[in-house]
């Protein structure tokens, strides 16, 4: 009880004892405003940006571009007039489609028309309409004036598949006029339309040879049915050699 008394007073410097004074409560702190948190910002939202133009096809212009950038169109393999094709391994092939572009044009139509549409037998539904306009025009007018009407859309379709660059944008090119139709898909497209069709009613024959020459060379042919073939060779006998 004394320690108790004793420490509920205080002494003074000069001798005095006074009570302590009585603790006083404690007031619960007030809770820290809530401080806002900065609100974050919610990314934008991507713009649909619309293809800057389309292919003859119907294909957008960047269409198999890694990067996205326009595909530039490329060119034939051969030109119109490269009769014997290209001193390569499609030599053979080459000379095989000139021969049957001179003599037997029905053929090599059928040919390509097949490959191109990777249908196998179709040469007879392309060979047979050829060959009766072909006959009907030299006997009616004394040449071959029918055909391309029934042929020249081949040529269109070659084109449009690969991209390859149209008569028309071959020969503006170098002389850099017509820049304003040539970036204009359509009315470039319209103009490339006819050009096809008058380069199979001036030169067929060099025509059929070309698109004969490209499309060996890009398609194999629908009814060759190539398997790989896996040949095991044995190792060689090996013997064991005794040290001197």
């Amino acid at each position: 009880m004394a320690n108790l008394e004793s420490s509920a007073l205080l002494k003074h410097p000069d001798g005095r004892e006074e009570p302590a004074p009585e603790p006083k409560e404690k007031t619960p702190a007030a809770p820290p405003e809530a401080v806002p948190k900065p609100q974050q910002k919610a990314p934008p939202a991507a713009v649909a940006k619309g293809p800057a133009g389309w292919t003859a096809d119907g294909l957008p212009v960047g269409h198999g571009s890694v990067v996205g950038e326009p595909v530039g169109r490329v060119q034939w393999n051969s030109s119109l007039f490269s009769c014997f094709g290209r001193n390569d391994d499609f030599c053979g092939s080459d000379l095989e489609v000139c021969l049957l572009g001179s003599f037997a044009p029905c053929v090599l139509y059928g040919s390509n028309a097949e490959r191109l549409g990777a249908v196998p037998g179709s040469f007879a539904d392309n060979c047979l309409p050829y060959t009766g306009l072909y006959v009907l025009g030299n006997a009616l007018f004394g040449w071959n004036c029918l055909a391309p009407w029934l042929s020249h859309p081949t040529r269109t379709a070659i084109r449009r598949k690969f991209n390859l660059e149209g008569s028309f944008e071959s020969f503006t090119r170098p002389y850099g006029c017509c820049d304003g139709i040539v970036e204009d898909e359509q009315r470039r497209e319209q103009l490339e339309q006819v050009c096809d069709f008058a380069t199979h009613y001036m030169c067929h024959t060099c025509s059929l040879c070309q698109e004969g020459r490209e499309l060996r060379r890009r398609l194999p042919h629908p009814g060759f049915d190539a398997r790989p073939v896996l040949i095991m060779i044995p190792p060689m006998e090996q013997t064991m050699g005794r040290g001197a």
